[in-house]
């Protein structure tokens, strides 16, 4: 038997080649979104990770005493510290550093490569050899001077830098233009995953990081021996303890490890969700494709057991061919998944949102996935149809092999009612949801899982009505029509299969935009209602002023009709933080839409505050109520009691409470700054002209984002939407998949036909009609599991948006009749292509010789 396992995988080559694809695409589709999630996810803990592997003890000044001189924290850090240090015992090698951030400009004037902790700065301190071993020069020379700079290749290439260049940056203020005069390769995982490093000479960097003469912090490497505690109480031992302290290079990645799991973490498990479907949807074409293949050898099967093969040995022989089939294609399949893996990244990055960059990670789960998709599901879609075909009795399944396979009915249809129900009243449930919490979203997802389930079981018994009526529209196309909705609707269990992945597929397409869709209205109809400035100029993070002469060249830029500075700052109120933005109460209301419930801003002044909805109602205030609360942030924080003057509805402009600037401003991280910058035009003109003046008054600094009312509510969405790209990528691959899968189907049920289509043509019906046959048959089966996976996927958006509902004040249930009919164009055009070569082989089969095959 095992012989005739052979036998049988090499004897029928076609039949092979599309059985291996059919597992290949399955196991390509798990193992390379499994190696995509690895991958992104090392990526992104690698753009925001130091590397301590040489590093046994690092020293850092503490902050300053309250009350001392600003300079003090790096007075400690000099070149006297550095030679003190390199004496001790166990010690060898120090190298002091300067590091601090820098954005900047591409050579067209636009920020380059802005992500937070990735863009990098430091000094170029050269060795006893002159060399900077932790940045080598590849191009160039070091720079020198305080008007000179060097960046690492990754930053040269994709800012168009050439040696000789003048690029503009800044680091926490006004911007600077330095000549590039050098180019450096760099081992800091943040800028190979896609960050920035700018170096300067040590002097411009002790400027601008720290002061004169003295450095940010002093890593110390160990001798082969040295335990890296026993250094790190040697080295507190000599410095003054209220001063500077000593950190093993153990501790800093333990530190490190537990911030980047926190922001990578989603990063992780987003794209093991779709590995999850991917494996959903891998399964059933397998399964769709040995069902097929062992129905077709039932007439083989007979034969066996006609001459002596007991049922057992029948049903190890095609478990065996499946193993064999499964093992080679897994292998394949794999490598096929590290191709997909690797242009993935490429495929899914855009302008506004680039994934990092990394090599790929092969780990266990992959393997494991390959070998349970390409092997495991493989042997149990051969198990099930040949264990049923071994127990028929062979004279009786040689009669009967061309007939379609029989089924429950009923059992099914309780099965799938019993599935429906449990599914939608789950969502159901969630339509009083007043939060997105973590169970709701899992008993959401549970729910949608569920849902498409019930579909799929019942899809067989749904496919007679649904096909019969889009019969009607390929009738209209004569005698190929009626054959191709006949042929479709001869195993619906077959027909329900192969549109299953598609089924699959448009139902989370179609969710996914009815969200993002019904998501970015509320976003935009919240920014609108709270917003009446045109233009918002801000910095990109609260640490970061707007220099007070940019302030003033905006207010006096053409076409600028109303400016508005805010100072944004933090609001403690005992349990917890609250982000308060200080406002001119004169000229707030002509940049701010501003709803109140109760009271208003006309009272706004010291110790007087405007505070949200979502804020008065988590602390039980009203106009006129008082809150504790302090603006002061450190050892001299204070609280007193600030009279509520007024209460709005939430809005995104105004954060969580207002204050009067003066005050704020005194209180602020950076004191006396202001962080945006609240722009009316004349006529409210939003045009390109109107953003390139207003980026030229500020002077294209790269720490400033400069944005109208669109670009607000897509920052705004900014999960969402990197979530969307994400999802709509991935299941970009889910559609080709289907679309193989209805190929590999027709070309087997063409196989199946082969006397059929003979006799057709031996009828008179000539190549063209053959041809239009096949397309009308895949054209309805695509059509079939399109319209399925629509009703499933917006059901489950109607569901899961009572969710956002809770969460967001203005969401609505809003279609994207676009994109809806995009996916019902897109679903019907891979039904018309992937009918391509099973019609055209059709065609081409000469009617005597498809009528004389057995």
């Amino acid at each position: 038997m095992l012989r005739t396992a052979l036998r049988n995988v090499l004897a029928h080559k076609a039949r092979l080649v599309m059985t291996v694809l059919a597992v290949c695409l399955g196991v390509a589709f798990v193992s390379g979104t499994l190696v995509f999630a690895d991958s992104t996810a090392a990526a992104y803990r690698a753009a925001a990770s130091k590397n301590f592997a040489d590093i046994a003890v690092t020293v850092t000044a503490k902050d300053p005493a309250p009350g001392a001189a600003a300079n003090q924290r790096s007075s400690m850090l000099d070149d006297a510290l550095a030679r003190k240090l390199a004496g001790l015992p166990g010690v060898a090698a120090v190298r002091p550093s300067v590091d601090g951030s820098a954005t900047l400009n591409a050579a067209d004037s636009t920020p380059l490569r802005v992500k937070t902790g990735s863009n990098l700065a430091a000094a170029y301190v050269p060795g006893k050899d002159g060399k900077d071993s932790r940045s080598p020069l590849i191009e160039g020379r070091a720079p020198a001077h305080r008007n000179e700079l060097a960046v690492d290749s990754g930053t040269a290439t994709a800012g168009h830098f050439r040696i000789g260049d003048t690029i503009t940056l800044a680091t926490d203020g006004p911007v600077m233009t330095k000549r590039l005069v050098g180019i450096v390769t760099t081992k800091d995982t943040r800028v190979t995953a896609g960050g920035t490093l700018a170096l300067f000479d040590k002097a411009t960097a002790q400027r601008l990081f720290a002061t004169p003469g003295h450095y940010t912090s002093i890593d110390l490497s160990a001798t082969p021996g040295t335990d890296q505690f026993d250094l790190s109480r040697r080295v507190s031992g000599m410095l003054p303890a209220d001063r500077a302290e000593a950190t093993t290079g153990t501790a800093q990645a333990d530190q490190q490890g537990i911030l980047v799991g926190t922001l990578t973490r989603g990063y992780e498990k987003l794209p093991l969700v779709f590995a999850g479907v991917s494996l959903f949807i891998g399964s059933f074409l397998i399964i769709n494709t040995f069902t097929m293949l062992v129905t077709r050898r039932t007439r083989e099967i007979a034969l066996l057991r006609a001459i002596g093969a007991s049922r057992r040995q029948v049903v190890r022989s095609v478990l065996a061919e499946a193993f064999l089939v499964g093992l080679a294609a897994s292998a394949v399949g794999f490598v096929l998944g590290l191709g997909i893996a690797s242009v993935l990244p490429e495929v899914l990055s855009t302008d506004g949102n680039t994934l990092p960059q990394g090599p790929l990670v092969i780990g266990p789960r992959p393997v494991m996935a390959a070998l349970g998709v390409g092997v495991g599901v493989t042997v149990l879609a051969a198990w099930l149809p040949s264990r049923k075909a071994a127990k028929v009795a062979p004279i009786e399944a040689m009669r009967t092999a061309q007939q379609p396979p029989t089924s429950r009915p009923r059992i099914r249809a309780l099965v799938g009612l019993a599935l429906l129900v449990l599914g939608a009243g789950l969502l159901i449930s969630l339509t009083g949801a007043k939060d997105a919490s973590v169970e709701n979203l899992h008993s959401a997802m549970l729910g949608c899982g569920i849902l498409v389930i019930a579909l799929i079981v019942l899809a067989p018994l749904l496919a007679v009505p649904v096909i019969r009526l889009i019969g009607r529209l390929t009738g209209r196309f004569g005698i190929t029509g009626h054959l191709a909705r006949q042929n479709a609707l001869r195993d619906p269990r077959r027909t329900a299969a192969t549109a299953a992945t598609l089924l699959i597929s448009t139902a989370l397409v179609a969710g996914l935009a009815v969200i993002g869709h019904s998501t970015g209205q509320a976003l935009d109809h919240q920014a609108a209602a709270g917003l009446s400035a045109d233009y918002v100029i801000s910095t990109r993070t609260p640490t970061t002023g707007i220099d007070p002469a940019a302030v003033q060249r905006v207010a006096h830029t053409s076409g600028v009709r109303t400016t508005s500075t805010v100072t944004d700052s933090t609001l403690f109120t005992g349990g917890g933080t609250q982000n308060i933005s200080g406002v001119d109460p004169d000229s707030v209301n002509d940049v701010m839409k501003l709803d109140f419930v109760s009271g208003s801003l006309k009272d706004l002044g010291p110790g007087r505050i405007a505070v949200s909805t979502t804020l008065a109602r988590t602390f039980g205030v009203s106009a006129g109520g008082k809150l504790n609360a302090g603006l002061r942030r450190g050892p001299n924080q204070s609280f007193k009691q600030y009279t509520v003057v007024g209460v709005y509805k939430d809005n995104p402009v105004a954060h969580d409470a207002l204050g009067v600037r003066s005050e704020v401003q005194q209180n602020s991280f950076l004191p006396h700054s202001v962080q945006r910058i609240l722009v009316r035009t004349d006529g409210s003109a939003i045009s390109p002209a109107t953003e390139d003046r207003l980026r030229s008054a500020v002077g294209n600094n790269p720490l400033l984002k400069v944005q109208d009312r669109p670009e607000l509510v897509r920052e705004t969405a900014g999960t969402l939407g990197n979530l969307l790209t994400l999802m709509y990528g991935l299941l970009a691959i889910g559609v080709v998949i289907s679309a193989l899968g209805i190929v590999n189907t027709l070309a087997m049920s063409v196989a199946e036909r082969t006397r059929e289509i003979g006799a057709l043509r031996a009828l008179g019906m000539d190549r063209a009609g053959i041809r239009r046959m096949i397309r009308l048959e895949a054209v309805t089966v695509a059509a079939f599991g399109t319209l399925l996976g629509l009703a499933g996927g917006l059901f489950g958006a109607w569901a899961v948006g009572s969710l956002a509902n809770g969460a967001m004040e203005h969401y609505a249930l809003a279609l994207p009749w676009g994109t809806l009919l995009l996916v019902c164009l897109v679903s019907l055009t891979i039904g018309t292509v992937a009918a391509a070569v099973p019609a055209r082989r059709a065609a081409a089969l000469s009617p005597l010789e498809a009528v004389a095959e057995t």
